[in-house]
């Protein structure tokens, strides 16, 4: 199988995820934006960074370019579609999950380890995981604040569409553990279907043993083997 990643001009972690993937055996391969998706992809990975600079709000303009129609397409048939950071941006902006992904309450930019509590493990996003387990991967963003309406909200968590929330090291889902704002703790989400997920943290920088202090991102990863 081969996972597609996309670039556009501000892409910066497109390299990152080609090499996490190949460290798990999985072929990946970049593909411009304009170029559009191959005929055949096993699975779509929308990577970090800043595309088009943000120019106007993180990921809206990335969201408009032609080959997300053929990103929505696909995940509308199942084809394994997961955007990280910058790609969860697009992700949202372009309607493949819910919500929006606005600046951090801080209205920094952030860089730092955080923990995530695994909401559900019968995804293959999460099938590495068991219900409640704690993972340490790291964020670098500035719009990372995850907002959504309270019915939405409401939806998300009776749909069980939501994978991933900041915790601290124990578990525990608490404010001081939220590094953005973002409701209900919320890291991770699910779209329609269980084959398309966002997440803002970077499961791609904590795969690779030799460079990263922890590889609990790996799990996410094997998804699409």
């Amino acid at each position: 199988m081969t996972v597609t990643v996309l670039q556009f001009g501000g892409s910066n972690c497109d390299r990152d995820a080609v090499r996490a993937l190949e460290h798990l055996g999985i072929d990946a391969e970049r593909r411009w934006h304009a170029d559009g998706l191959p005929a055949e992809t096993d699975g779509i990975v929308i990577p970090g960074g800043f595309s088009y600079g943000d120019y106007l709000r993180a990921g809206a303009m990335a969201a408009r370019a032609p080959v997300m129609a053929e990103v929505r397409a696909a995940a509308a048939d199942g084809t394994p579609v997961l955007g990280v950071c910058n790609g969860a941006q697009i992700g949202a902006e372009a309607s493949l999950v819910a919500g929006a992904f606005t600046t951090n309450e801080s209205a920094r930019f952030q860089c730092e380890p955080v923990h995530l509590r695994v909401e559900r493990a019968d995804t293959p996003w999460t099938a590495a995981y068991d219900v409640g387990d704690v993972i340490r991967v790291p964020i670098a963003h500035g719009e990372g604040r995850f907002e959504i309406d309270a019915d939405a909200y409401e939806t998300l968590e009776a749909d069980g569409r939501i994978l991933f929330r900041y915790c601290d090291a124990d578990g525990d889902v608490t404010d001081a553990a939220n590094p953005n704002g973002s409701t209900g703790n919320v890291a991770g989400i699910l779209g329609e279907r269980e084959t398309t997920a966002v997440l803002m943290p970077h499961p791609e920088r904590a795969t690779l043993p030799d460079v990263a202090a922890s590889t609990d991102g790996q799990g996410v990863l094997r998804a699409f083997a």
